[in-house]
């Protein structure tokens, strides 16, 4: 009994021993402090800053720390010594100046993006030059330089209005709402919008006004794209004087007036919203607006002006005619390759706000796309014919360019990489189609490159658009992303095949009908004896490469 109460005992000491060791049982958290109430900044809380110290300054600033601080913020009301009781610095100072700033970051992408594709003109003449012969050099040189200056010409007087003239305020450009001007008219109880009615000189209807500026030069550089290609189309045969008529015609109507259906407000843009097909016609950077409109009016003017002298043979059966230079069809090619990273990432109209930072994702789309397109060119010709062929694997590479420019800014890069595949096989068969069955000569190949492939690149936005882009949240006034069928919406695909459907019905219609008065009034084609001895001297009075021309002696 005594060991068992011991053993008790040392029991409840080792017990009470243990619990005045163990920790104390952990406090309840203390209730949570109330949020403090947000203390709102005034105009008085910023007036203590400053810039940095006059002395520093003056000391220059080789690691830029001192550059570019709140002494760089343009005040409204200023504090100077005629003027003590000025406001000074306003937190609506600040404001205004991160708005413009965002603004002014967005001007700049787009004004460097369109020098980019305006510098594209000079690939555009190297390539279509090389294509051709040499006793046509500055023939077809000088088609691609003016065209450039008519085009312009007829843009800012007619062309931009009717394309751009309704198109409303452009949030990424400042939200301006000058160029509000459709001519909108009422069919099953929706707005069809057909022409913009303001912007003419740039001056009309308050179109005095930075940012109808900056789109004007963005639009313009993309319009004299369209232009050019029909040159490459009529080359070694085309009339000058035909030509001039003929692209100030384009750019005045031709291509505004398809350009403001899809770009400007028009009615293939809200067949998302009139009639919920997908978000209406999407084409992000003009496989249809720019590329298709050129090389559809391309095969108009080349039928009506006809094959060059020699190049079918009595079966039908055509002629190569090989270019003088592939040294600088390559090089012109390279040279469309780096303009187009101003085509399609510029599209986005900003670099700031309203997912414009998607340019990136843009940028590589399009290079992908015509590394493809090269190579898809290359390897037809290959297998077909045993070798490789360079010239029609630049045109792959342009006919991938083309082709993503629809899709650019709605796919992922595997999309892409199979549009720009596609299309470089596709070229290769449209050229032996265009020749062949078509029986049009097409000294460059630009309406395959531009009029085929730039309708299979509208028709790729209805299929391959992922459904992952995001421009300030919808497109075309709906709501959501462009998504195609591979995605999940078929009605986006039926947009696009409407929107290509009008595109070859008009265009080509429209184009047909004005060439054709050109020819009888002025006459598109050169006579035979100037075609045969080269277009230089009897057209442009002088020859391109003198040092070819033989002497007697």
């Amino acid at each position: 009994m005594r060991k068992l109460t011991i053993s008790i005992t040392l029991l409840l000491c080792m017990a009470a021993m243990a619990f005045a060791q163990a920790p104390p049982p952990a406090a309840a958290p203390p209730a949570a402090a109330p949020a403090a109430a947000p203390v709102m900044i005034t105009d008085q809380d910023i007036k203590g800053l400053s810039g940095p110290d006059a002395k520093a300054r003056a000391n220059g600033d080789p690691d830029g720390g001192l550059t570019g601080t709140v002494s760089d913020i343009t005040v409204a009301d200023p504090v100077t010594d005629k003027t003590p009781n000025a406001k000074g610095l306003t937190i609506g100072d600040i404001a205004n100046q991160v708005g413009q700033n965002k603004i002014a970051v967005n001007f700049v992408w787009t004004l460097v993006t369109g020098f980019l594709v305006m510098f594209m003109q000079a690939g555009f003449a190297i390539v279509e030059t090389g294509l051709c012969r040499a006793k046509n050099g500055n023939h077809t040189m000088m088609m691609n330089f003016m065209v450039y200056g008519v085009g312009m010409l007829a843009y800012w007087l007619i062309g931009f209005a009717l394309q751009m003239g309704g198109v409303g305020a452009v949030a990424n450009l400042g939200g301006s709402p000058v160029l509000n001007m459709e001519y909108v008219v009422n069919i099953f109880g929706k707005p069809f919008g057909l022409w913009g009615q303001g912007g003419y000189f740039l001056t009309h209807n308050n179109s005095y006004d930075v940012m109808a500026m900056v789109l004007f030069l963005f639009q313009m550089v993309f319009m004299d794209t369209a232009l050019t290609i029909v040159t490459g189309a009529a080359a070694e045969r085309w009339k000058y004087a035909a030509f001039m008529v003929s692209s100030f015609v384009m750019g005045a109507f031709t291509y505004p007036i398809y350009a403001n259906w899809a770009w400007g407000g028009g009615w293939l843009a809200t067949l998302g919203t009139s009639f919920g097909l997908g978000h209406g016609y999407a084409d992000f950077a003009g496989s249809g607006v720019v590329h298709a409109v050129g090389g559809i009016t391309g095969l108009a003017v080349g039928m009506i002006v006809g094959p060059r002298i020699g190049k079918f043979m009595r079966d039908g059966k055509p002629v190569a005619m090989p270019g003088h230079d592939l040294v600088i069809v390559l090089t012109g090619c390279f040279i469309l390759a780096f303009g187009w990273f101003g085509f399609n990432p510029g599209s986005t109209l900003g670099a700031s706000g309203n997912g414009a930072l998607r340019i990136g994702s843009v940028a590589v789309n399009t290079m992908l796309a015509g590394m493809a397109g090269s190579f898809g060119a290359m390897l037809y010709m290959w297998l077909r014919y045993g070798k490789p062929d360079a010239s029609m694997s630049g045109n792959g590479l342009l006919a991938g360019l083309v082709a993503i420019t629809a899709p650019s800014g709605f796919v992922n890069t595997v999309g892409a990489v199979i549009i720009g595949l596609i299309a470089g096989v596709l070229v290769c068969i449209s050229v032996e189609f265009v020749e062949r069955v078509m029986k049009v000569d097409d000294p460059v190949g630009a309406i395959s490159v531009h009029g085929t492939n730039g309708l299979w690149g509208v028709i790729s936005v209805g299929l391959f658009a992922d459904g992952k882009s995001n421009y300030g949240g919808s497109w075309n006034g709906v709501n959501g992303n462009v998504t195609g069928l591979f995605y999940g919406d078929p009605g986006q695909l039926v947009a696009q095949l409407i929107g290509c459907a009008t595109l070859v019905g008009f265009v080509f219609s429209f184009s047909f009908v004005l060439n054709w008065l050109i020819d009888m009034f002025v006459g598109q084609r050169v006579g035979a004896e100037a075609e045969l001895s080269g277009l230089d001297l009897p057209e442009m009075g002088a020859l391109c490469y003198p040092e070819f021309e033989l002497k007697t002696i």
